[in-house]
């Protein structure tokens, strides 16, 4: 019987899930900001957490994930 192993180390996984973490929270921040009467235009829609925080937080997120695949694991 063969031992498994995994592709990754323990520290790419834990890499991994804050990225997936981060990315979450930038589409959290994303959301939201829409009119309840589609007659009534509601400007919070571009307020500066959704049009500069929400996209700055999914790219650190992505580049986390980035640097978790590529970074050797020391199983």
């Amino acid at each position: 019987m063969q031992k498994q192993t995994f592709v990754f180390g323990k520290k790419n996984y834990v890499l991994m899930g804050l990225g997936i973490l981060l990315i979450a929270i930038g589409y959290i921040l994303m959301s939201g900001g829409g009119s309840d009467n589609p007659e009534v235009f509601n400007p919070e829609i571009f307020n500066a957490r959704r049009l500069t925080w929400a996209p700055l937080v999914l790219l650190a997120g992505l580049a986390l994930e980035v640097y978790a695949i590529m970074t050797p694991s020391s199983k």
